[in-house]
């Protein structure tokens, strides 16, 4: 299994796409208050090996991994998204072509 990230870099990363989702009233959201929570309780100590812990961190960092995918995935659908009829020029121009032009003027191009 690849290691993990450290526990505060999952926290970080967790509450910032929280925020990014709620806007700048993120703090009043009971996801930000939940996550916090358990990563307090999940904490390690220096006297004791807690398995449960792993396993926090665990699911933790995938839950990290869904919400990051699901905003890129929102990133491109947004993007990418049919909306409507679209002529051949706009259709390269998203894709990041150009289409060619006839030299000299034949007088069939735009």
């Amino acid at each position: 299994m690849a290691s993990l990230s450290s526990p505060l870099r999952i926290c970080r990363g967790i509450l910032r796409e929280i925020r990014a989702i709620k806007g700048p009233e993120y703090k009043q959201c009971l996801a930000y208050n939940y996550v916090l929570d358990q990563f307090r309780k999940n904490q390690i100590t220096g006297e004791r090996y807690c398995r449960a812990q792993e396993e926090a961190l665990h699911a933790s960092h995938s839950y990290l991994c869904l919400l990051t995918s699901t905003r890129q995935h929102m990133a491109l659908y947004d993007i990418y998204h049919g909306k409507g009829q679209r002529d051949t020029e706009e259709m390269a121009g998203i894709v990041g072509l150009r289409l060619p032009t006839q030299p000299g003027g034949k007088g069939w191009e735009k």
